[in-house]
């Protein structure tokens, strides 16, 4: 749970990966009043793994959030790295994350998935709470185009990496809900951020739940789109307006409040802002890259971003949806 008397705009981000431990190291600089909402699909390596061995969510994004949530002292700081660590051996337990397998025991021990998140959290002094997209372990399925062929894709781990331009996603069970506690959050937020990340495989998972996009409609928060510093495989060939256009197209019209860019990164600034204009958002431009690497998220200039987003339109923009 949050923190009793919390400072800070109310924040959902939703994400997983590398993307959302990136949101969650600066937003934790902005609020104290903060829940990560992560994909449960992953498929791959260790997660993977205990997910078909075990019949559990796939821990490893989730870890990476609480990793990103971590207090600042030496406890907390310690526990991030026991939680990232990874067995380098030649037997079963090669490449699997401790924190993998201690999210994993905590589940088993409890039952229940967001009690033991919290449980975890308590354990790492997390600054906010870190909760599944659903109950259910869930499958991506794509459509993509590949040298004008259509081809259709299954599962995280092989989506992300399918050569081609992938034209829609779909996740199985069609019947899953999201987390009743990511909706009571959602409508009680102030905002919800969605990005950077793999945006076919992180970040548009969370708009294919029904019930996650009527909570976000019905929603008072106001959205953020936070745009990628790099392309990846699923978006090599998609520019920067692209997301826009594809956020909405997957979100059944829900349109970003605000835009977040870094503008050394985008491939042409007046399409962006074109198509930022079309939909009545706010686009804010910020060097929000590390001095050393373009393509790494700095958490001190990402986080001024943000608080320069929440400080200049909170309770100022109008519902556009």
């Amino acid at each position: 749970m949050l923190p009793t008397g919390a400072r800070g705009p109310k924040v959902v981000a939703f994400g997983g990966g590398h993307g959302l431990y990136a949101t969650l190291s600066a937003l934790r600089h902005v609020t104290g009043n903060l829940t990560a909402v992560v994909t449960v699909a992953d498929d791959g390596g260790s997660s993977g793994r205990l997910r078909s061995e075990l019949g559990i969510l796939p821990p490893g994004d989730l870890r990476m959030a609480l990793s990103a949530l971590c207090d600042d002292g030496e406890w907390g700081q310690m526990w991030r790295d026991v939680l990232q660590h990874r067995y380098a051996t030649d037997g079963p337990l090669n490449n699997h994350a401790t924190g993998n397998l201690l999210i994993a025991s905590v589940w088993n021990l409890l039952g229940d998935n967001a009690e033991g998140l919290d449980f975890v959290g308590r354990l790492l002094g997390v600054h906010g709470r870190v909760l599944p997209m659903s109950d259910v372990p869930m499958e991506i399925e794509a459509d993509v185009h590949d040298n004008g062929l259509k081809k259709i894709v299954r599962g995280q781990s092989k989506v992300a990496i399918a050569p081609g331009r992938v034209e829609k996603v779909r996740l199985f069970p069609t019947d899953a809900t999201a987390h009743p506690a990511v909706l009571d959050a959602i409508a009680d937020a102030d905002w919800a951020v969605f990005g950077p990340g793999s945006w076919y495989t992180s970040v548009i998972p969370h708009l294919m739940l029904p019930d996650i996009r009527r909570a976000l409609a019905e929603s008072s928060a106001k959205t953020l789109l936070a745009l990628n510093l790099t392309s990846d495989e699923e978006t090599s060939d998609m520019c920067h307006a692209d997301h826009i256009k594809s956020f909405i197209g997957h979100s059944a019209g829900l349109r970003p409040d605000v835009v977040i860019a870094d503008p050394t990164a985008i491939d042409d600034l007046t399409k962006l802002d074109d198509s930022v204009t079309a939909i009545d958002a706010s686009l804010i431009l910020r060097q929000i890259h590390t001095l050393d690497d373009p393509g790494v998220h700095d958490p001190l200039r990402f986080a001024a971003a943000l608080r320069d987003a929440f400080e200049g339109t909170i309770g100022d923009l109008a519902d556009k949806r």
